[in-house]
């Protein structure tokens, strides 16, 4: 353990090192286990609310807590980049023709970029404190980067489950640097939802059954992420034209006033071929092409496969029969998944809905 606890100002040029960085948020909590955040793991995994995602439970205990997956971790650096958006997310829902795709994913594939930058800070803070050392994670590890920016005073969990910023809404992708460091954590951020529940309401599956509790198998950034076979018929039409995640249980947040759109970060402004995409177009494509036009973006995870599932789900709530001839033409895909997702549009459409 290295304790730089008393070293005049270490923690605010931490944050000012960050910030140089493009990090909006910055702050420190301990490595030890929260009880209140372990049983409420356990609850929401022991109600099965995280559906197909068994890696949630597979490694609960490296989940509990820093320490839990690093003995030797003392400290949590929890920061946050900002991606608010400079236009109204919601802003296609009156144009069925077009694919909505979640602000996060309109541009570069936060996870390089955040990483990209935290192994930079990361640097920094070992040539700082030599005998430091230091691991980085931006959501591709078992840890829980919400509680932990709770925990670090960078804002707190809302009734959506997300992160809220007092200063930057709803909009900020969460990393995180474990150190050996003994660092003094910040103080936790109290919640200042209050009696709002915009984001509940806004809801279009319905996937809140309480504030602070998150249903995933009837979230759509689940269902059009996450899960991998055909979506259960009751939350198709609530999918609308969502292809690839959801923003409005953020975009609605009365706390985004504060946010500022984030041109400082240039990866994460939205390519224009994904802003407002054409259904024709994505039902168009192949393995290939789907590459092609999701190069360093998150949507390629997913696959072809599964993407124009979603596209297929969006063409039948779109009532454009125009897409009939395609749609059509996709009930013979190779992709059994692909293939029930063209009937159950063509059907939609033929039927007007």
């Amino acid at each position: 353990m290295v304790n730089v606890r008393e070293r005049p100002g270490f923690a605010q040029r931490i944050a000012a090192e960050a910030r140089t960085l493009g990090f909006a948020a910055c702050g420190i909590a301990g490595a030890g286990e929260d009880p209140l955040r372990s049983a409420r793991l356990e609850e929401w995994l022991g109600e099965g609310r995280h559906g197909s995602m068994e890696w949630m439970a597979t490694r609960l205990e490296h989940r509990r807590s820093p320490q839990g997956l690093w003995p030797e971790a003392r400290s949590v650096i929890a920061l946050g980049m900002s991606y608010a958006p400079a236009h109204d997310p919601l802003a296609l829902e009156s144009a069925p023709g077009r694919g909505r795709i979640s602000v996060y994913s309109q541009g570069r594939d936060y996870h390089d970029v955040v990483k990209k930058r935290l192994k930079a800070l990361a640097r920094w803070l070992v040539a700082e404190a030599p005998d430091a050392q230091v691991k980085v994670f931006v959501d591709t590890a078992p840890v829980m980067e919400k509680p932990l920016g709770e925990a670090a005073g960078i804002g707190w969990q809302g009734k959506h489950t997300n992160l809220v910023s007092p200063t930057h809404g709803s909009w900020l992708f969460l990393g995180a640097i474990y150190t050996t460091l003994d660092l003094a954590p910040a103080e936790p951020h109290h919640d200042q939802c209050g009696s709002c529940r915009a984001c509940l309401d806004a809801c279009p599956t319905d996937a809140f059954p309480a504030p602070y509790r998150l249903d995933a198998r009837r979230c759509i950034s689940y269902l059009t992420i996450e899960h991998k076979g055909p979506v259960p018929e009751e939350f198709r039409e609530g999918l609308g034209n969502r292809i690839y995640g959801c923003d409005d249980c953020l975009a609605v947040c009365p706390w985004n006033k504060f946010a500022s759109e984030a041109q400082a970060i240039r990866e994460f402004l939205p390519r224009a071929e994904l802003a407002a995409p054409r259904l024709s177009e994505l039902l168009a494509l192949d393995d290939a092409g789907f590459r092609a036009l999701f190069s360093g973006s998150p949507i390629k995870r997913i696959g072809r496969d599964r993407f124009v599932r979603n596209c297929l789900y969006a063409a039948g709530n779109s009532g454009d029969g125009a897409l009939v001839p395609q749609v059509d033409a996709l009930t013979a895909d190779p992709d059994p998944v692909v293939g029930e997702a063209a009937r159950w549009a063509l059907a939609r459409l033929r039927s007007g809905l």
